[in-house]
């Protein structure tokens, strides 16, 4: 009888080690999400890893350089994605995936599919600042969305919140309210449910463990607010997604 797994946590989920051959698919949407939240400073840090050095790339070409441009044009076209359904315009998206992609294609060495990869990767994450930016201007609501972020494995209250920006209560519901359109409760809510559609389709977590690990009252309640959310139970919506990255690579 096998042993029982160790319980997962959301940060473990995000942060774990690659450990199979073929980079996995968990860390990838992890860093996908992350320019497309406009993190910069965390971006920087997952990129500490040269591109051309990273291991689990698939062989596309037996040509290593040719190998290299066909990853970083795949990588450029989901980050454009990816940044499009985070409000970017899709003009400026794909104008910019075309820049990227040409710069690759005239590309003669690894290290500069590399520096080509890092840039791109920066000059979306920027964009996507910007962006948010621009619709959220007070230090409080985005000192919010920031813990937000970082805690979505825990139970987040609005006195949390209140006690981490030196705000009442109250004044940092209305500020949220005015800056992002919704409310704490909303905003915290729609938050997991990304995530929780993201381990869905991208890992072999139980739903239960999923639940837990982005600290829902009960499983029984997860799936009452995902079928609200989207018409799916967390069953039904893993196996209408399973795979869907590599669809919208190939889309």
């Amino acid at each position: 009888m096998p042993a029982p797994r160790k319980k997962i946590s959301y940060q473990e989920f995000l942060h774990r080690e690659y450990e199979f051959f073929r980079a996995p698919l968990a860390p990838e949407m992890d860093f996908y999400e992350t320019i497309r939240s406009g993190n910069l400073r965390k971006v920087k840090g997952l990129l500490s890893e040269p591109f051309h050095e990273k291991k689990g790339l698939g062989i596309l070409s037996d040509n290593p350089l040719q190998n290299l441009k066909y990853h970083l044009t795949i990588t450029v076209a989901l980050v454009a994605r990816f940044c499009i359904s985070g409000g970017l315009s899709q003009s400026e998206a794909y104008n910019l995936s075309d820049y990227y992609i040409r710069q690759a294609d005239e590309a003669r060495t690894p290290q500069e599919i590399s520096d080509i990869h890092n840039e791109m990767c920066l000059h979306y994450t920027r964009q996507m600042q910007t962006l948010q930016k621009s619709a959220i201007t007070s230090k409080a609501v985005n000192t919010c969305i920031n813990y937000i972020y970082e805690n979505l494995h825990t139970r987040i209250t609005l006195a949390t919140l209140a006690s981490v920006t030196n705000l009442s209560a109250p004044y940092l519901s209305r500020l949220f309210k005015k800056e992002t359109g919704y409310s704490i409760s909303e905003y915290i809510q729609t938050k997991k449910l990304e995530t929780a559609k993201s381990m869905l389709a991208s890992s072999d977590y139980s739903i239960a463990e999923i639940s837990a690990s982005l600290a829902f009252p009960s499983q029984s309640y997860f799936t009452n607010v995902l079928k609200k959310d989207c018409g799916m139970t967390p069953k039904e919506y893993r196996a209408s997604n399973s795979g869907q990255i590599l669809r919208r690579a190939k889309g």
